[in-house]
């Protein structure tokens, strides 16, 4: 079955940065289009990033400049690389199947101090 797990998450200061990788299994991963979304505590789960099965990818306005997406389809992987990194970036992060059903990860906790 379709599976997609988080990792990379973890405690940094503000200006730092992070990876995070999404790694996907169970289904031909490049062929789909995949996302990150982000969660934090008393929000709705906002999109953070997209890319596509052929590369292009779209960012939110608040991590334009400041986050990479990116994706290994030797690895069946995704990425998130994250710098300048900001306390209002402090959520779960979940990376997305895009398609016609969705499939989400479990999520990783990022949290920036200041």
């Amino acid at each position: 079955q379709v599976q997609l797990v988080e990792s990379g998450g973890g405690l940094v200061q503000a200006g730092g940065s992070l990876r995070l990788s999404c790694t996907a299994s169970g289904y031909i991963f490049s062929i789909f289009a995949m996302a990150w979304y982000r969660q934090a505590p008393g929000k709705q789960r906002e999109l953070v990033a997209s890319i596509t099965s052929g590369g292009v990818t779209n960012y939110s306005d608040s991590v334009k400049g400041r986050f990479t997406i990116s994706r290994d389809n030797a690895k069946n992987t995704m990425y998130l690389q994250m710098n300048s990194l900001k306390v209002e970036d402090t959520s779960v992060y979940y990376c997305k199947r895009l398609g016609p059903n969705d499939y989400w990860g479990q999520g990783t906790q990022v949290t920036v101090s200041s």
